[in-house]
């Protein structure tokens, strides 16, 4: 039998590569293996397919027996979706300034989930029990948006990683006011590689209620998760998904991808990779003179900061984002396919632009 005809046809060159965003990458060639896997006959839509049920098991043994998986389509609505089932009408979250959910969702937590961002300024991207107290007030002023939860990013928007007991203190600090703890991990694959540790190290041994598992960034063609490690902390986690837009038909294909990432290693190998190569490309920068590394290099981002000129020349040779053009500084993200080639070619780019 002859395959279907098509006019689809390769439009990109996949030789090109960038620094601007881990979501710049592809899908891992194990991720699409196993999309492929999943296909042909029929299964049961919404989430009652043999793939979304196997994937509960999987997440069982990263995050402990009582977490539940709510496979989502991205990771905006992981947030909005985990947010919505932690507070009430009147709640409002505690977050750094920083923090994906107020910076780049498009005010998406508080336009379609109804709540409140108290936000806090931090000097790294790491939220501290101090720095939680400069909104943990006001629960019975009837002229406030009530706190009740406190959202922290693994890694954060800024490549600092929080240890272990760092997140521990968030929690009982959060769990001693009756606020609850939500945990951004969109990179969370990248801090486990950082710290050396299980996941479950940082998330539900320490205290986290419910969490935002990325899958996009670390190899999957689509899909993150809700994984809900507290059940007493949540209410109608699937009537809530519904209403949000993201409880996929065909929900199979984005569990097979988190299963292809966590059944085994894949998403560790990726994380360390793309962690391996930020480690590279900053040792590299380090020898630039005029350019000067912003923040410690945790995971897979570099912050640097050199002259607006140079960066606007070099961004036509890479793709890469400013962070704040006006203070000159960038933003370069390795991922799980950088190559040490297109880190040294990168670096190579950046002394002759410096040079010029």
């Amino acid at each position: 039998m002859n395959p279907p005809k098509t006019d689809a046809r390769r439009r990109h060159d996949p030789q090109v590569r960038g620094f601007a965003s881990d979501n710049y990458a592809g899908a891992h060639p194990e991720v699409l293996a196993a999309l492929a896997l999943a296909n042909g006959g029929h299964q049961i839509a919404y989430g009652e397919d043999d793939y979304t049920g196997h994937l509960q098991q999987v997440i069982r043994g990263h995050f402990g027996a009582g977490a539940e998986a709510f496979p989502v389509f991205n990771g905006t609505g992981a947030n909005v979706v985990a947010l919505q089932a932690l507070t009430d009408r009147w709640g409002a979250v505690i977050c750094a300034e920083s923090a994906h959910i107020h910076v780049d969702e498009g005010g998406a937590p508080e336009r379609m989930g109804g709540l409140k961002l108290l936000t806090v300024a931090t000097p790294d991207g790491k939220l501290t029990p101090e720095l939680i107290d400069r909104q943990a007030y006001g629960w019975d002023d009837e002229h406030r948006a009530m706190p009740q939860v406190v959202s922290i990013t693994q890694n954060t928007e800024l490549g600092t990683v929080y240890t272990p007991d760092e997140v521990r203190a968030i929690c009982e600090h959060a769990h001693a006011h009756g606020m609850k703890v939500h945990l951004d991990g969109a990179r969370i694959a990248n801090a486990a590689a950082s710290l050396d540790v299980p996941m479950r190290a940082f998330t539900n041994a320490v205290g986290v209620d419910v969490l935002s598992f990325g899958g996009t960034k670390n190899g999957a063609l689509f899909g993150e998760a809700v994984v809900v490690l507290n059940r007493d902390a949540v209410s109608h986690m699937k009537h809530l998904r519904k209403l949000s837009m993201q409880l996929a038909s065909k929900m199979r294909f984005v569990s097979v991808q988190l299963e292809a990432l966590l059944a085994k290693d894949l998403w560790l190998r990726n994380a360390r990779h793309a962690n391996e190569m930020a480690q590279r490309l900053a040792e590299g920068v380090r020898a630039v003179h005029g350019v000067e590394i912003l923040y410690p290099v945790q995971a897979n981002a570099v912050f640097a900061r050199l002259p607006h000129d140079v960066s606007e020349r070099l961004q036509k040779r890479y793709r890469f984002y400013f962070w704040d053009e006006a203070a000159g500084d960038v933003r370069w993200m390795c991922a799980f396919d950088t190559t040490e080639d297109d880190v040294d070619g990168f670096v190579a780019a950046l002394k002759e632009e410096m040079a010029a």
